[in-house]
């Protein structure tokens, strides 16, 4: 069985991960880039049950969008979206090790003119949704 560890830059939030992730996807939605700093941050989802560590307190900007940050440091730890009730999204930059790749790229058309994505990997316009369900 799969095992991962994540923390926060700070160290203050730190979570045990078990099972397979359902995927791994980069993200171009500027919700996504905003949240993270980043123009194509990369998250792993994860089955709820299987995440341990979750700060207690969460942040909704958007009503179907539910976002958990370190209050330390603000790193943002998870993300779920009412769509996918049963996946918690981590960011891939948190989890130690490197051996969850990513699959697809999601909101793709909203990726930043200068960035190429010439990786081989489908290309979602919207939430990539149907290919999400696919890839599980």
């Amino acid at each position: 069985m799969s095992r991962y560890q994540a923390r926060c830059y700070c160290g203050a939030v730190r979570l045990e991960i078990t099972g397979p992730s359902h995927t791994v996807a980069i993200c171009h939605c500027g919700d996504c880039q905003r949240w993270t700093g980043a123009p194509m941050p990369a998250f792993a989802a994860f089955p709820p049950a299987n995440v341990s560590g979750l700060p207690l307190k969460s942040v909704t900007t958007n009503p179907s969008v539910e976002r958990w940050n370190c209050a330390a440091c603000g790193s943002p730890i998870g993300a779920t979206f009412a769509y996918f009730p049963d996946q918690i999204y981590i960011p891939l930059g948190i989890i130690d090790g490197d051996d969850l790749i990513p699959q697809i790229h999601c909101h793709a058309g909203q990726a930043a003119a200068w960035l190429h994505l010439d990786d081989g990997l489908p290309q979602a316009v919207g939430t990539g949704r149907d290919k999400l369900t696919d890839l599980d």
